[in-house]
C-alpha cells in the first residue's frame, strides 16, 4: 500500500503549483487590461503621440477691437530613450547657443522626479520653451542629427494696447498644483495666472489635439499611424468679449498717471464694467515670455504694490460719498423728511463741524450739495436714537442693525460674489459685535459711533463698491452685479433695494446741485447734466485721500464713475475732474478739455510710483 504520508503531500504540491500559475495569470491580466501604464510603455517603442496644441481665445472690448491676441513661439522637447551614445551634445548646444552646463543642469531637472512627477524616458519631455523663431532657425536645419528632438508650435499671448493689466490678467507656466488639480494640463503647459485669463481659463484654452506618428525598430519616423485614424484636431479657445470701453480704460490710465489710485465706470442699467484702472499698473507685455518670472519679481518687490488691483482690492473710508447713502436710509427708515432742517454752525459745530460756512438751518438737498457734516450727524442721531435706547440698549443696538442692512443692500462692506471679477476685497460696515467688544452691550450710543454719519471711522469700501453705489442711485434703486464679460448675461443678477423709488430722485436732485453750484461745480461738462459727490477722506499715514462719484446724464444715466486718489488732499480737485473727462469721454467720444486732460495727466503727486 502507498504510505499514507508521501501520498497526502502529492495534493499539498498539486496546490501549490496551481496557485502560482493563478498569481500569474492574475498578474499577467492586470498588466494587459487594467494597468495601462506597461502598455503605453510598449507603444511607445512604435508609436509617438505627439500633443497639438490650441490658440488661446481672442478678447475684445465692447466695440470689437482687440485687446489679446496669439503669436508663434516654439519649445524643445526630447525622448530621452531616442538619445543614443553618439548623440552629439555639444552641436546641440551649438545650435541653441547655451553652454554644455546649462543643457546637464535642465537635463538633470527633467529627471528630477520630484520637480517633474511625469518623466518618463519613453515620452517627450520639454527642454526649452518660449523660443522665437530665430532662436530655433539653427537648429531646424541640422534636426535629422538630433534623434529624440522634436520642435513643437505654441503660441503666446501679445497685446494691442499697454492698459488693462489687471483685468486682463497674465498666462504663465502650470505648477504641479495645477497638474494635480486638472488632468487637462502636463508639465511645460500654460495657463491663466490671474485676471480674465484666469477667470475664463476653461473657454480660453481650447482642446488639445493629438498626432500619432509611427517610427520602425531604429527609431526612424515613418508617418501617421493607420492613415490618421487615432489622430485628433485641436480646438481653438473661444474669444471672449468684454464690457470694457478700450477708450475710456486708457483715458483712465492716463488720467492716473503719477499717482496712486484707481477709477471704474460702471453701465448702470446692465452692470457693465466700462473701465476698471488701477495705478500704478504695468504694460502686460512685462509678463510674457522668458522675462516673465525676472519681471514678476520685480513687480512683487515694488513698495508701491503694482500687481494690487485698487479698484477692487484697496478699502478706503467713502467719506462725504457717504452721505448720499446715509440720505437714503435716513429718508426711508423715518428719521428725516426731505424738508428736514437742521443748523449748522460752520467750522464751530459740535460734536462734528462742517468744513465752511453755508448758511444755517439747512434741508437734505442743499445739505448734500454743501456736503454739510452737522446735518448729516443730527439725520444719523435721530435714526439710531428714533425708538429711544431700551433695556440694556437693545432699541438702539435693533435700530443700528436695520441701518447697517440697508447700507449694505446697497453692496457695500461685501464681495461681489456673482460676479466674475476674481480679486476682491469685502470692506467693512462695523456690525454689532465689533461694538459691542470695544464697549460692550451698553457701553455705546449714537454719539459714540459719531463718525459713521460722514461716512468716516470703522466703515471701509472698495473703489468697485463706490461705483456700483452710484450705478444704484442712477437707476432709482437696484444694481445689477458689476462684470466684465459681455456675453454672459447677467440680468438675473439684479438686486433690489427696499428703499423707495421717490427718496432717490431727491438724493439725484442734491448729487445735481453740488455739480450746478457745490464742489465739483468747476468740473462740470456745459453740455452735460451731471450728478456727482466729493469727498476728503482724512488718511492717517499722510495726506487726505481724494474721492468722487458720479454718474450722467442725470435724467437717463449711461454712465456711473468712482475715482479714488490716494494722498490727493481734496476729493474736488483731482477725483472730481478725473470722474469729469470720463463721463465727458464716454457719452460725447473726445475730451475737449485739451488743457485740463494735459494738467491732470501730467500731474506727479506720487514720486515713487515707476512706470512699467
Amino acid at each position: 500500500m502507498i504510505n499514507d504520508q508521501y501520498y497526502r503531500r502529492r495534493y499539498v504540491i498539486s496546490g501549490i503549483a496551481i496557485v502560482i500559475v493563478c498569481m500569474y495569470i492574475v498578474r499577467l491580466f492586470y498588466l494587459q487590461v487594467i494597468d495601462k501604464s506597461t502598455a503605453g510603455q510598449a507603444d511607445s517603442n512604435a508609436l509617438v503621440k505627439q500633443t497639438i496644441y490650441p490658440s488661446r481665445g481672442l478678447i475684445y472690448d465692447r466695440n470689437g477691437e482687440l485687446l489679446v491676441f496669439n503669436q508663434p513661439i516654439y519649445e524643445i522637447t526630447l525622448t530621452m530613450r531616442d538619445m543614443g551614445k553618439e548623440w552629439d551634445t555639444i552641436a546641440f548646444c551649438r545650435c541653441l547657443n547655451i553652454q554644455r552646463k546649462e543643457f546637464d543642469e535642465r537635463i538633470q531637472e527633467i529627471k528630477d522626479k520630484r520637480k517633474n512627477r511625469g518623466y518618463s524616458r519613453w515620452t517627450p519631455q520639454v527642454f526649452m520653451n518660449q523660443l522665437k523663431k530665430e532662436d530655433i532657425a539653427t537648429l531646424q536645419e541640422s534636426l535629422f542629427q538630433f534623434p529624440g528632438v522634436q520642435i513643437q508650435k505654441r503660441t503666446l499671448r501679445d497685446y494691442t494696447y499697454k492698459a488693462a493689466a489687471h483685468v486682463l490678467g497674465s498666462v504663465g507656466e502650470v505648477n504641479q498644483n495645477d497638474i494635480d488639480r486638472d488632468d487637462y494640463y502636463a508639465r511645460g503647459d500654460y495657463s491663466g495666472r490671474d485676471g480674465l485669463e484666469r477667470t475664463y481659463e476653461k473657454q480660453l484654452r481650447g482642446d488639445k489635439g493629438v498626432e500619432v506618428l509611427m517610427r520602425d525598430s531604429k527609431g526612424r519616423m515613418q508617418g501617421s499611424y493607420q492613415n490618421g485614424e487615432l489622430d485628433r484636431t485641436a480646438k481653438a479657445g473661444t474669444d471672449l468679449y468684454t464690457t470694457l470701453d478700450i477708450r475710456l480704460q486708457l483715458l483712465a490710465e492716463e488720467l492716473l498717471c503719477g499717482k496712486i489710485g484707481s477709477a471704474v465706470a460702471i453701465e448702470p442699467h446692465t452692470g457693465e464694467i466700462l473701465a476698471l484702472a488701477s495705478n500704478p499698473g504695468w504694460n502686460p507685455k512685462v509678463l510674457v515670455g522668458k522675462e516673465r518670472s525676472k519681471n514678476y519679481i520685480a513687480l512683487l518687490q515694488d513698495k508701491s504694490k503694482p500687481l494690487m488691483n485698487r479698484a477692487t482690492q484697496a478699502t478706503y473710508s467713502p467719506g462725504s460719498t457717504f452721505k448720499t447713502i446715509q440720505s437714503l436710509v435716513c429718508l426711508e427708515q423715518g428719521a428725516i423728511t426731505p424738508n428736514t432742517l437742521y443748523p449748522c454752525s460752520g467750522p464751530g459745530s459740535s460734536p462734528i463741524k462742517c468744513t465752511h460756512h453755508h448758511g444755517s438751518p439747512v434741508a437734505l438737498d442743499r445739505a448734500i450739495e454743501q456736503s454739510c457734516n452737522p446735518y448729516f450727524w443730527c439725520a444719523f442721531r435721530d435714526l439710531l436714537q428714533k425708538d429711544g435706547y431700551g433695556k440694556d440698549n437693545e432699541a438702539f443696538r435693533h435700530r443700528y442693525a436695520l441701518w447697517r442692512e440697508a447700507v449694505m443692500s446697497f453692496g457695500m462692506g461685501q464681495k461681489f460674489t456673482d460676479s466674475d471679477i476674481g480679486e476682491q476685497s469685502s470692506g467693512s460696515i462695523p456690525s454689532i459685535n465689533l461694538y459691542d467688544k470695544y464697549y460692550g452691550k451698553t457701553g455705546w450710543k449714537a454719539i459714540t459711533i459719531r463718525s459713521l454719519s460722514i461716512g468716516q471711522g470703522e466703515i471701509l469700501v472698495t473703489p468697485l463698491q463706490l461705483a456700483n453705489q452710484a450705478a444704484t442711485i442712477a437707476n432709482e434703486g437696484y444694481y445689477i452685479s458689476p462684470h466684465l464679460n459681455k456675453n454672459d448675461s447677467m440680468r438675473i443678477h439684479r438686486h433690489n433695494l427696499d428703499i423707495a423709488k421717490r427718496h432717490f430722485e431727491v438724493v439725484k436732485e442734491g448729487m445735481g446741485r453740488v455739480m450746478i453750484y457745490g464742489t465739483g461745480r468747476h468740473f462740470a461738462v456745459d453740455s452735460l447734466h451731471m450728478a456727482g459727490k466729493t469727498g476728503t477722506v482724512q488718511n492717517p499715514h499722510g495726506r487726505d485721500h481724494a474721492i468722487f462719484i458720479g454718474f450722467a446724464p442725470l435724467e437717463d444715466p449711461q454712465i456711473a464713475v468712482a475715482v479714488v486718489v490716494e494722498n490727493a488732499g481734496f476729493g474736488a480737485t483731482w477725483a472730481c475732474p478725473i470722474a469729469s473727462m470720463m463721463i465727458e469721454q464716454y457719452l460725447t467720444g473726445e475730451v475737449k478739455r485739451k488743457d485740463l486732460r494735459k494738467r491732470i495727466g501730467e500731474s506727479v503727486l506720487n514720486e515713487s510710483v515707476k512706470k512699467w
